[in-house]
């Protein structure tokens, strides 16, 4: 079977009442979304609703329809994170049909900032992190976005999720779990009775959530991603339904590999300063990536953006691991290795 069968579209019982429905995204890395149509009496539950695209639309009204229900059944949306892919849809269908929508209250200072004009804010952080071209390239970029097509896409959630919390269905209860890290808001939601964990971009079956970019970034968002990691990690193993990827038998064995993973990144990481390298930016062009170990240069704007924040992300933690120092210089952070204390005479 192809590694991409799982975009194809339609809607696909992963459990009893439960339908997978990949949906299509307008960028050549992620190919789809995965949403989650969880019945519920005579209504359905979303988990997660897609980019609000005219096609993405189509294809969801489709799927539902296959499965006997309309878009006006969709009484409720728990979203996992604020990211577009997940949450702008359920927004426009709201506006038609009143569904209400669910967000992690992490989620809020990022949202604030998108609808007060504020989406630009992490572009000082380009520059702390040495890649203040990358900033004027997105500068650039901005200019050619409507920004009031960004206002139409995003408004506040219905309902705040604020710790771990409940949600009783007709049949069944969902808890929803903090996991910040990926986003700062960023919830799964288990269905211990099932086991079931829609673990939205948390833990993805193929690919690694990209880790410190956002508009409201958190102070340690790779240290706040393995905490969640390991929290997920301490549940009894469950089925994994991911939003990115085909649906796979174990939380725990994905978990384990992605602690590896980024086990692996500090320890290459932390190799790249000892060879000279000083700023987030220096030390990214010195990484491979994506699973075909990619030069930075080759990659695209976007993805050149995310690889300086994922490198910074590391490197704080090995400051706080206490392996690096970072100071301010001129405006950008720079990152030494701490050498040990000489040994007393």
């Amino acid at each position: 079977m192809s590694k991409h069968a799982w975009i194809e579209p339609g809607a696909f019982e992963v459990a009893p009442g439960v339908h997978r429905i990949p949906l299509p995204l307008p960028m050549d890395g992620l190919r789809a979304v995965n949403v989650y149509a969880v019945e519920d009496g005579d209504g359905l539950v979303l988990i997660d609703s897609g980019w609000a695209l005219d096609e993405a639309r189509k294809q969801l009204e489709k799927a539902l329809d296959d499965i006997g229900f309309g878009l006006e059944q969709v009484h409720r949306f728990l979203v996992t994170h604020l990211h577009r892919d997940h949450y702008t849809m359920a927004v426009v269908l709201r506006k038609l049909f009143g569904a209400k929508v669910s967000l992690g209250i992490g989620e809020q200072p990022t949202l604030n900032a998108i609808l007060n004009g504020e989406g630009e804010r992490h572009l000082a952080d380009l520059v702390r992190w040495g890649a203040a071209d990358l900033a004027d390239e997105l500068r650039g970029a901005y200019r050619g976005q409507d920004a009031a097509e960004s206002l139409r896409l995003y408004d506040q959630p219905d309902e705040w999720l604020e710790g771990t919390t409940d949600i009783a269905l007709h049949e069944r209860v969902l808890r929803a779990v903090p996991t910040p890290g990926h986003t700062n808001g960023h919830v799964v939601y288990v269905d211990a009775a099932e086991q079931l964990m829609f673990a939205g971009d948390h833990v993805l079956p193929h690919i690694t959530p990209s880790i410190g970019f956002e508009t409201a970034r958190a102070e340690l968002p790779l240290g706040d991603y393995l905490d969640s990691l390991r929290l997920v990690r301490s549940f009894p193993d469950m089925r994994l339904l991911p939003a990115h990827g085909p649906v796979a038998p174990s939380v725990h064995h994905r978990v384990d590999e992605l602690l590896q993973h980024h086990e692996d990144r500090l320890g290459a990481t932390l190799a790249a300063v000892q060879g000279g390298e000083h700023t987030a930016r220096e030390v990214a062009e010195k990484l491979g990536w994506t699973s075909r170990q990619r030069a930075y240069k080759d990659l695209n704007l976007f993805d050149r953006i995310l690889a300086v924040g994922e490198t910074n992300a590391h490197l704080d933690v090995l400051v706080v691991r206490g392996e690096l120092a970072s100071s301010l210089v001129d405006g950008v952070l720079q990152y030494e290795v701490v050498r040990p204390a000489a040994a007393g005479r």
